[in-house]
């Protein structure tokens, strides 16, 4: 058997290199949003009489601003940016990418109206009355907020997740990976706000044990990887010795996993009110996990045996 192939792409052959740094930059801010929604309607729905200090409450606004940023990053890596509207012209139960479309419209009116509701202000007329309507639904809408946040926080994961032609992507864990990442990165960033002391507490013993199931899930995907066919150990290999050693271990495990890991639980043992080092290792660690998941992954790819007889 002979098989002959004209194509000749030099974005794709012999590597797909099409995704840069914005993509990179739209997952994170992403999935930092879907943690923001997350923790924050969790938050008020564990306690829906707590009074939240006024950071605490004005950062409930920070998710479909991040959103946004995130979504303006995506559109400036499309070639042509206008047609990301067809999405919204139909609905395809089989792609991933138009169900991220449609989450992404939906979790906008969600999480601006429940930090609507978490916002103290005085109002009149209909602005009134449409208080009162959103005040009135407040538990409801901290559920849809929690909701809307997983349903991002997975998208983004398994966005990549979907494309199957390159290994290092194809793994069912990638998208709770993205999820406990994202709901990570989201309580850093609370902290670096001037919080109550409760709340601070609070957020610290969240993100240590998040960033400990983080290190958990990190573990199973490579596990997952380096047990499967011949493409998988090679994708992992880039981990493993390869080019992203280096990157990887020390910007993903080291600087963004391990070190906060240690740092928030000493502070947990000593009742230390936690700082904004280790927030900020995390969030760096969050980046640097989506950068070079987008860079490496392109990279990989499903060899092709053909016997020529």
């Amino acid at each position: 058997m002979e098989t002959t192939t004209t194509r000749a792409n030099p974005l794709i052959d012999p590597q797909l290199h099409i995704w840069h740094g914005e993509v990179a930059l739209y997952l994170f801010l992403g999935g930092l949003a879907a943690g923001i929604m997350i923790i924050t309607g969790a938050m008020r729905l564990r306690d829906r009489n707590a009074a939240w200090s006024s950071h605490l409450a004005l950062l409930s606004w920070c998710a479909p601003l991040l959103l946004s940023l995130g979504m303006f990053f995506l559109w400036l890596d499309l070639e042509n940016p206008f047609n990301a509207l067809r999405f919204y012209a139909t609905f395809s139960w089989h792609s991933p990418m138009s169900w991220g479309a449609w989450i992404l419209l939906l979790v906008f009116p969600v999480s601006i109206l429940f930090a609507w509701t978490q916002t103290r202000r005085s109002a009149s007329g209909r602005l009134a009355r449409f208080d009162a309507w959103a005040r009135e639904r407040e538990a409801p809408l901290a559920a849809w907020n929690v909701a809307g946040g997983v349903a991002l926080g997975l998208y983004t994961g398994i966005l990549l997740a979907s494309l199957a032609a390159r290994p290092l992507w194809n793994s069912a864990l990638l998208g709770p990976l993205f999820l406990v990442s994202g709901a990570s990165t989201g309580a850093a960033f609370l902290l670096l706000f001037r919080l109550r002391d409760d709340e601070r507490l609070a957020l610290g013993r969240l993100d240590l044990f998040l960033v400990a199931i983080e290190i958990v899930v990190v573990g199973l995907w490579l596990a997952s990887l380096a047990s499967g066919g011949r493409e998988s150990r090679a994708a992992v290999a880039l981990f493993l010795g390869g080019p992203y050693t280096v990157s990887f271990w020390t910007l993903v495990f080291a600087v963004g996993l391990a070190t906060p890991l240690a740092a928030e639980w000493l502070e947990r043992r000593h009742g230390v009110v936690p700082g904004r080092v280790a927030p900020v290792l995390v969030l760096i660690g969050g980046l640097a996990l989506r950068w070079i998941l987008v860079s490496a992954g392109q990279s990989t790819g499903w060899a092709i045996d053909v016997a020529l007889h």
